[in-house]
């Protein structure tokens, strides 16, 4: 059984390395696995989970390398299919901590990953899944979109089925638009998880609390709001739980999200209470802004507990 299936875009990451230098002087780039959702299934991995990832890349050198560093990180890349006539998409990126890591997205003509068809998902793997994470972004185009949808009514919102909120304002035409498909998403997911610029999008208030009630209302079972430096916030229709931010030296914040996002994968499967899931999420997340990459510094459950164990 697939314990953690994602779907969603994949790519290329190439970072810098040197710090605080603009791409404009950089002289050297690493090559990285990307793409939010295959991050994910790439942390859950790391955690000890049976991982899959469900996208597309560009039939080209690069698709290859995708499929590659799936099968390295242990994720299995059988709902990997190529586009012919689409590029596998590279993302750069500048480094200049703490907050500062502006993302430049090479996607066109068209990203290969919101190609995904709806008459070509696996169903029953979807539906069969112990989680399904699948991100805002996947609903920003056509036949991706139909596919999202497809792959939420196979599951008729069993547990875990979560929406990442996961807003880039690049590939919508406004905030209003993605309001609207979010809306939608809503009423199929059980957990609903973002930070606050994208709790606004998907409700019109970044008050953590009014977010969180919004999403609850809107269909989910569980909201998740990243808050910062002021922690995460958890709700259900039963409890509320705050946990604090857990401090690092910020290296590279990019890949923290997925790092959070594979943990609370974690222990959602786990039947963690709550306010444990958090704490452990954002330590996972802390040890990876601490890091340059974004995949390959997705941290082992014995790395988590040891941060966990010093708080």
């Amino acid at each position: 059984m697939i314990e953690v299936l994602t779907m969603g875009r994949a790519g290329v990451d190439i970072y810098p390395l040197q710090v605080g230098v603009s791409l404009r002087e950089v002289e050297t780039f690493g090559k990285y696995l990307g793409g939010s959702p295959t991050n994910v299934a790439v942390a859950a991995a790391r955690l000890g989970h049976f991982s899959s990832v469900i996208t597309r890349t560009g039939d080209d050198p690069f698709g290859l390398f995708v499929h590659d560093a799936l099968r390295e990180y242990g994720v299995d890349d059988g709902f990997v299919t190529p586009v012919a006539h689409l590029p596998t998409p590279v993302t750069f990126c500048e480094i200049r901590p703490p907050d500062d890591f502006p993302l430049y997205f090479y996607r066109f003509p068209k990203a290969p990953d919101l190609e995904i068809l709806p008459e070509e998902l696996d169903l029953e793997a979807v539906a069969g899944a112990r989680l399904f994470w699948a991100t805002v972004t996947g609903l920003s185009q056509e036949p991706s979109r139909s596919a999202h949808l497809t792959a939420w009514r196979a599951r008729g919102r069993v547990p875990h089925t979560v929406l990442d909120l996961d807003y880039r304002p690049m590939f919508w035409s406004g905030a209003e638009e993605a309001r609207e498909q979010v809306r939608e998403a809503l009423r199929h997911v059980t957990v609903a998880v973002g930070n606050l610029d994208e709790v606004e999008v998907a409700t019109g208030t970044r008050e953590p609390y009014e977010a969180a009630g919004a999403l609850l209302e809107a269909g989910a079972e569980l909201a998740i709001v990243k808050r910062g430096p002021e922690g995460v916030l958890g709700m259900t229709v039963a409890e509320t739980v705050e946990v604090p931010p857990v401090p690092v030296e910020v290296v590279n914040g990019l890949g923290a999200g997925d790092a959070f996002g594979g943990a609370l994968c974690h222990g959602l499967l786990e039947r963690w209470p709550l306010e444990a899931t958090l704490r452990f999420a954002n330590a996972a997340g802390a040890i990876v802004a601490g890091r340059l990459a974004c995949a390959p510094a997705m941290p082992r459950l014995d790395e988590v507990m040891d941060v966990l164990g010093d708080e």
